[in-house]
């Protein structure tokens, strides 16, 4: 025996917001398009990427400490609307899933 598991590898990212590490495929890539942070749950989108849970919680966090700005190279402050209307949209459509 090598040791070695059967379960294959799957890539982590950190959360910009709570900073936790967790599975690519549960965090939402966040990109910069102009001035404004843009969800690309496709995770297709050019550009640098930041990830996220898509919880209101860890936005709040990547809010306040400015994340998204130094995550993504930004020059400047970036416009947040879309992406927190995509997370509470997001939210509301989990819990409303039974």
């Amino acid at each position: 025996m090598s040791g070695r598991t059967h379960a294959g590898a799957r890539p982590e990212r950190t959360c910009v917001g709570c900073r936790e590490r967790a599975a690519k495929t549960e965090l939402l890539r966040i990109v910069a398009i102009k001035d404004a942070c843009v969800p690309d749950p496709r995770g297709t989108l050019p550009g640098r990427g930041a990830y996220l849970h898509p919880a209101p919680v860890c936005l709040d966090q990547a809010v306040r400490r400015r994340a998204f700005t130094r995550a993504l190279r930004a020059p400047g402050a970036l416009d947040t609307k879309v992406l927190r209307q995509y997370v509470e949209q997001t939210t509301v459509a989990e819990q409303a899933t039974p």
